[in-house]
């Protein structure tokens, strides 16, 4: 295993489609709330859309050799873009500041986890929410079913703020990047 990290330009995020796509089919596999949710989520209704509305994105592709293995996309973004059609993420009154930092999207296929790329992953993408001043709010939202996930980043030092869409999705909060 030769695994290299290697930051994105917003213009190349289609590098992670195919990976993009498995995550929602994983994350469909996993949950036991309204999983059907999931068939119209992917790569053009989730990744393409959040890149555009943010202020700031960084997206980091693992790869083994030539191949994709795992990528991470965190984002900097005005906190209005979480109340949407789809769903309010958090109370917008208990952010004060205008902008947001979230951990948006985290995946790494199974055979290359365990091997600390997740650990990885996640130190870059809060090494760069750290460097944003204008922001002092950073979210993760976590799909219901996925324990590993909710697991890894209570690990990590985000708390349990809580629950939107009825239990689909868990939402994790932290002050301070850690």
């Amino acid at each position: 295993m030769d695994v290299k990290y290697e930051v994105l330009p917003d213009h190349d995020i289609e590098l992670c489609r195919d990976l993009c796509n498995e995550l929602m089919v994983y994350q469909k596999s996993k949950a036991s709330i309204t999983p059907e949710l999931f068939d119209a989520m992917s790569f053009e209704t989730r990744l393409i859309p959040s890149v555009q509305k943010a202020s700031h994105n960084y997206i980091v592709i693992v790869k083994d050799g030539d191949e994709i293995v795992g990528y991470v996309y965190s984002n900097i973004s005005p906190k209005e873009v979480y109340s949407n059609e789809f769903a309010t993420f958090f109370d917008m009154h208990s952010v004060k500041k205008e902008m947001v930092g979230c951990l948006s999207q985290f995946y790494i296929k199974k055979e290359y986890r365990q091997y600390g790329v997740g650990s990885t992953l996640f130190n870059m993408s809060m090494n760069w929410l750290r460097e944003h001043e204008e922001v002092e709010d950073y979210f993760i939202y976590v799909s219901n079913g996925n324990d590993d996930a909710l697991e890894f980043y209570q690990r990590k030092g985000f708390s349990v703020s809580h629950d939107i869409l009825g239990g689909f999705i868990t939402v994790l909060r932290s002050k301070k990047v850690i």
